[in-house]
């Protein structure tokens, strides 16, 4: 009903003569055809739904990487994987039972002959004229690939169809052919298509000629970089006509020869990998051969799965530096004890429990001393600082050696923390412990404040007012004594030396003794007392610089644990080898390109 109102539609506007109803029925025709295959397209399964396990799992995982390393990974590094998550994407909404292969290679190699061979009739321009294909020519042997064609932006006029439909070519349905420009052309637009088109197809056949299989051009540009591609790439070696039978196998092996230099890996023996033969696009030799391959390559239909996995792999090991470390890295026990032990320093905690513990002796050695020994002690107090204030203010050198000293911690910690690490994710721990930094001085210094003084009014034990009383007696018994005496002298009191004197004396050695043995008593309270003290100052250090520096750096290194997880699942694992009618494809495959050669 749509097609026939939009053709009422236009009968309007077309009703004044032949060529207005010859556009408007070749329109119709048009949009009939691309509404087929937009319905054919529709019936089918999405690519995605055809996505294995570890494929799906590994492109969900190069999503979590990226969006886990956008801040932390340059962006340059991160573009290849963003290209590979879109071409999925893309690739994905677009026919599933279609395998786009690409036709490249050099000028005069015999590509577009070669093109034609399979097509089995002249589609594309040939000739001596170079270069002779200027623009992609599609070739398709079934309907419902116009998106595919869209996505390499092929032309309407360059899209064909082999041997009016193709019906007689049953092992080719699905396969879309894709001649390309040469990729050493003079022209700088055909150089740049071919580059496009090779990012976006599924696989790729390449097409040299005896005399250039080694030019370094191809080899440098393309076959090493796409390395990793080799189960989706075909070598041909063409025009083997001009050969003979010898030399072709002797060129043969050193194209092979030339591939493992280059890293491809061939698919000999049973194992995954590029597929290289010989053929003629001229004489017809070795195109039976090519066709079958082809038509096995394209009716598993795995050529969309294992193009994209192969890009996953190319992307992976551009992002390995940023990802994978050298040993093991991260903060350990001692790494964390150390940064406690460095802040406790700064702050002065063992200054701090060891003043605590002077004073608190000293405090308990006064109560108890003797008060003429006090008198000395004060008066030698004031003549060494001038003032009666045993507490002297800290110099500024001494707060500026703490915050040095609390910036050297930090920077110990943070290089202990990112030793081994990948450049992005050490930068990233560096400047979480420097933010943290900031302020950790003056945050210490609140602490250490609100804390307060623990040598400023240290705690009394239970028995020191007994050891003051006993003191004071032993002062009284010494003023007694004292006294008694001069009562004798003056008369008062009845004369008798020795009893005076033994109060006097059992007054003057009491008081030491008892300050002795209070001196004795206090040193394992004022020990306890000073540890204590020194415990809470440091506990307090290490909980501040746990919440300002360790924790922020704990969070860069759990992430960069998470992303490298994802990375190892990005990684992941890839098949043996493809497996076609029960065999393994590499050996058939290895078979027919002996046939190739042989078969003349």
């Amino acid at each position: 009903m749509v097609d026939d109102d939009r053709g009422s539609g236009r009968r309007e506007r077309w009703d004044d003569g032949l060529i207005a109803r010859r556009a408007s029925e070749r329109a119709a025709a048009v949009a009939g055809e691309s509404e087929r295959d937009v319905l054919e397209e529709d019936a089918l399964p999405l690519l995605g739904g055809s996505y294995g396990g570890p494929l799906r799992t590994r492109l969900d995982a190069l999503h979590e990487l990226v969006g886990l390393s956008r801040t932390r990974v340059e962006s340059e590094a991160l573009a290849e994987a963003g290209r590979v998550l879109d071409e999925a994407a893309a690739r994905q909404r677009l026919s599933s039972r279609h395998t786009v292969i690409a036709l490249a290679g050099a000028t005069g190699s015999g590509k577009s002959t070669l093109f034609n061979a399979l097509a089995g009739v002249p589609v594309s321009e040939t000739g001596l004229r170079r270069p002779t294909t200027s623009a992609p020519i599609a070739l398709s042997w079934s309907e419902g690939a116009a998106g595919l064609l869209d996505r390499l932006s092929v032309p309407s006029r360059l899209r064909r169809r082999p041997l009016a439909g193709g019906a007689a070519d049953a092992e080719l349905q699905g396969l879309v052919l894709v001649d390309l420009p040469d990729h050493d052309s003079a022209v700088t637009a055909h150089r740049d298509q071919v580059d496009r088109v090779l990012g976006l197809v599924d696989a790729v056949i390449w097409v040299v000629d005896p005399e250039k299989y080694a030019d370094a051009a191809l080899h440098e540009r393309y076959l090493r970089p796409l390395a990793g591609h080799a189960e989706v790439t075909f070598v041909v070696l063409n025009q083997i006509d001009r050969l003979g039978t010898e030399a072709a196998d002797l060129v043969l092996d050193d194209l092979r020869r030339l591939l493992d230099e280059d890293g491809v890996a061939l698919g000999e023996h049973g194992e995954p990998g590029a597929t290289v033969l010989a053929v003629s696009a001229l004489s017809g030799e070795g195109i039976p051969e090519l066709r079958e391959l082809i038509g096995r390559f394209v009716q598993e239909r795995t050529a969309p799965e294992r193009r994209l996995a192969a890009d996953i792999d190319a992307a992976a090991a551009r992002l390995r530096p940023a990802y994978l470390a050298d040993g093991r890295s991260g903060l350990d026990e001692r790494s964390r004890g150390d940064f406690a032990d460095r802040l406790a320093v700064a702050v002065g905690a063992q200054a701090a429990g060891e003043a605590a513990e002077r004073v608190w002796r000293r405090g308990a050695i006064r109560a108890c001393g003797t008060p003429w020994l006090r008198l000395y002690r004060w008066y030698e107090r004031l003549r060494a600082h001038g003032s009666t204030d045993p507490r002297l203010d800290s110099p500024v050198e001494d707060e500026l050696t703490a915050r040095q000293r609390v910036e050297q911690a930090v920077r110990i910690v943070a290089d202990e923390a990112s030793r081994g690490l990948p450049t992005p994710w050490a930068q990233a721990v560096r400047e979480a412990a420097a933010r943290g930094a900031e302020g950790l001085p003056e945050a210490l210094d609140e602490l250490t404040v609100g804390m307060g003084d623990p040598a400023a009014r240290p705690p009394r034990p239970a028995w020191w007012p007994a050891a003051v009383l006993a003191q004071a007696v032993m002062t009284l018994l010494q003023i007694f004594g004292a006294l008694w005496l001069v009562g004798q002298i003056v008369g008062v009191v009845e004369p008798g030396l020795l009893p005076p004197v033994l109060v006097m004396v059992g007054g003057i050695v009491g008081g030491p003794l008892v300050e002795w043995a209070c001196e004795g008593a206090v040193k394992g309270p004022a020990r306890r007392y000073g540890q204590e003290a020194e415990r809470r100052l440091r506990e307090a250090a290490a909980a501040c610089g746990r919440a300002r520096v360790l924790d922020p750096v704990a969070a860069e290194l759990m992430r960069y644990r998470e992303v490298r997880e994802q990375y190892a699942t990005v990684v992941g694992t890839r098949p043996s080898a493809r497996v076609v009618g029960g065999l393994r494809s590499g050996a058939s495959r290895m078979g027919a390109t002996r046939a190739g050669v042989r078969g003349r």
